[in-house]
């Protein structure tokens, strides 16, 4: 299944905040941010001290960063950015108001979060709220990554991804652990639809070993019949049963936690 076969919601990763992203995902119950949030927590814990970065790619408006430093929920956001308080403020009394709000519940075990994504605006605003240090808009499935971020890469020590891989090839990974110059961890929600086969290829090829979970959660529920139909054809191409799962209305997604060779794979 290629995107071009899933609704579009491109228009929402380019407003000047998050307001919209959440209006026009939560009917649709988008949920993979609040299945990731435990897995990326465990594993944002486990780095060592100098290599404390978690670099989040497609990274829209920060959400994963806001999930993994700060004591909050997904529903909680959906809450905080649909409110009718929410709605009466500019983009600037916004991000104001999100400094104060994420600065009140960041943990105490946060880490250095940076962010990559194709959308300036999203990323500016991930910036701007503090929920990311540094924010990159970079597509390096057709870019080279750019000198302030080859300098900030060899402190990375994580990269999570929860949605994106539909977008990727091998090409954006093999450039990031290039200039990452290490095997690192590499956490990625995957949608069943999709075939990560060639990346985790390249992932091995640096290193790494990848193991996908048994278990996969809901990611959102289908626009309409047609897009549940390609998807539900798209999974049994792949050899995957949609019965209980994209048959019965929603998409899954899966994780694929690829890890150092040396280090012991865990998913769930």
């Amino acid at each position: 299944m290629t995107t071009a076969d899933m609704t579009s919601f491109d228009n929402v990763y380019v407003l000047p905040d998050p307001r919209g992203y959440f209006t026009a995902l939560g009917p649709y119950g988008y949920q993979t941010p609040a299945h990731a949030q435990p897995v990326f927590r465990a594993l944002a814990g486990e780095l060592e001290a100098g290599r404390r970065t978690m670099l989040d790619l497609c990274c829209s408006y920060g959400i994963n960063a806001a999930l993994v430093n700060h004591d909050v929920t997904l529903p909680a956001l959906y809450a905080h950015y649909t409110s009718p308080e929410a709605a009466g403020l500019t983009t600037a009394e916004l991000i104001s108001r999100d400094r104060d709000f994420y600065a009140a519940r960041r943990r105490p075990e946060a880490v250095r979060a940076i962010g990559i994504d194709v959308s300036r605006p999203a990323v500016d605003y991930a910036v701007a709220a503090g929920l990311l240090d540094e924010g990159y808009c970079v597509n390096l499935e057709s870019a080279e990554p750019g000198d302030r971020l080859r300098r900030s890469a060899p402190g990375v020590g994580l990269i999570t991804i929860t949605g994106g891989t539909s977008f990727l090839t091998e090409r954006t990974f093999a450039r990031l652990l290039t200039v990452v110059g290490r095997p690192v961890p590499v956490a990625a929600f995957v949608l069943r639809t999709h075939d990560y086969r060639a990346i985790a290829a390249c992932l091995e090829s640096y290193g790494l070993t990848v193991e996908r979970a048994e278990r996969t959660n809901p990611q959102r529920r289908f626009t309409d019949p047609g897009e549940q139909q390609r998807a539900v054809a798209a999974v049994t191409a792949l050899g995957e049963d949609p019965a209980g799962k994209e048959s019965a209305g929603s998409f899954h997604t899966r994780l694929h936690l690829a890890r150092p060779v040396s280090a012991p794979v865990r998913t769930r």
